[in-house]
């Protein structure tokens, strides 16, 4: 009774993903209680240790972060810049191994103590002992194998300082949902930048940073006929044939 009780509360909880989309589109996940969201609400240091003078505020060559000449690279927590990713990779890998070995050997007894002339009065007409141990083998083995990979992905995403670390490096997080009928496609990106990476047009690239982790994909109702079902990869994890 436990079991299938336990079988049961499995198989409800795998169904709540699909069955969000039951004859509906996907939801779009909430933003509001999202890494980015809590990282814009913090308030952070002010920007100035003292007022600033009138003058100071109408002069346009402040050397402030908003001023006209001032570098609007995201440098603080809960600013945002842009994540570009070109990923144009292509790898191929191509093994070749053939080994050959073959060896002889051969024994024989002419004149063991007389006994292979005293064995020939016994033997078959034509036979003899003068080879008696004759050994021949040989082995071949070859191998070839190959790889090809190829991938390309080109995308820009917005994302947000969610921490600046001790060492001054942003730790930065963002996320985009586009929805297109009944399928929801995802994009995900987060990793470690130094702000010195960033370009003046307040982005930098996916080879720049560290610990990058980008998943694009989504969810819906090609993306569920698309996926084995839980079952039949419960069953290919378990089965050994």
């Amino acid at each position: 009774m436990k079991v299938s009780t336990l079988l049961l509360a499995i198989l409800a909880l795998s169904a709540c993903g699909r069955l969000d989309h039951l004859g509906k589109p996907p939801s779009l996940s909430p933003n509001t209680e999202s890494p980015e969201h809590v990282a814009m609400l913090w308030p952070g240091l002010p920007l100035h240790t003292q007022p600033q003078r009138a003058v100071d505020r109408a002069s346009l060559w402040s050397g402030g972060q908003q001023s006209l000449l001032g570098d609007q690279r995201a440098m603080k927590k809960g600013d945002i810049l842009t994540v570009v990713i070109e990923l144009d990779e292509k790898a191929e890998i191509s093994n070749y191994t053939s080994r050959s070995r073959s060896g002889s050997d051969e024994l024989k007894i002419p004149g063991l103590f007389g006994l292979p002339q005293r064995a020939a009065g016994h033997l078959p007409e034509g036979a003899s002992l003068d080879e008696a141990v004759s050994i021949d083998s040989s082995s071949s083995s070859k191998g070839k194998g190959s790889v090809k990979r190829k991938e390309k992905l080109t995308l820009r995403v917005a994302a947000t300082v969610v921490d600046v670390l001790p060492n001054g490096v942003l730790s930065i997080s963002g996320s985009q949902e586009l929805r297109v009928n009944f399928e929801l496609r995802e994009l995900l990106v987060s990793g470690y930048v130094r702000p010195q990476d960033i370009s003046r047009q307040n982005e930098i690239t996916y080879d720049k940073i560290a610990s990058a982790r980008v998943s694009y994909g989504g969810r819906g109702q090609i993306t569920d006929v698309q996926q084995p079902r839980y079952g039949q990869q419960v069953l290919d994890a378990l089965l050994p044939f």
